[in-house]
């Protein structure tokens, strides 16, 4: 049977994870996390408070060695996550910057997304993404009067 590390707290971080446990104006998942602590600071068991908070065990366990590790600061905050998987490669991002920017296509004086997009096998809104994020993108101001 494995046991969990302890978890003491001092005044000062006692007093700021009841104060998140009671709060109203902060998110719900810090004040869950800051009962978890509480309730592992007081020596109950992760099975225990995921019955009393009516999570998983394994979420008392990892706020628990979250706030062993990073402390208060470690519950505040969530952990980055990788995001989705781009599905243009960067290759491709390379090769419709560098066409817009080198090269003119046939009859006619510039790009349209149109028309890059069918060079690129790509979609029309890709290849506006593209020139957006690399600062390509040119809106038309409104008409003056």
């Amino acid at each position: 049977m494995r046991i969990a590390p302890q978890v003491v707290l001092n005044r000062e971080q006692r007093a700021k994870l009841e104060a998140y446990a009671r709060g109203r104006k902060i998110p719900a998942r810090v004040v869950l996390r800051a009962r978890i602590v509480l309730l592992t600071a007081q020596g109950t068991q992760a099975l225990k408070i995921a019955r009393l908070l009516s999570i998983v065990p394994r979420t008392a366990a990892r706020w628990r060695s979250r706030f062993l590790r990073d402390g208060i600061a470690g519950l505040e905050h969530d952990a980055p996550r990788p995001g989705r998987t781009p599905s243009i490669s960067p290759e491709l991002v390379r090769m419709v910057i560098a066409k817009t920017t080198q090269e003119r296509p046939s009859h006619a004086t510039h790009w349209s997304t149109r028309t890059m997009a069918a060079v690129a096998g790509i979609s029309e809104a890709s290849v506006r993404r593209i020139w957006h994020g690399h600062g390509l993108l040119t809106v038309p101001s409104p008409a003056c009067p």
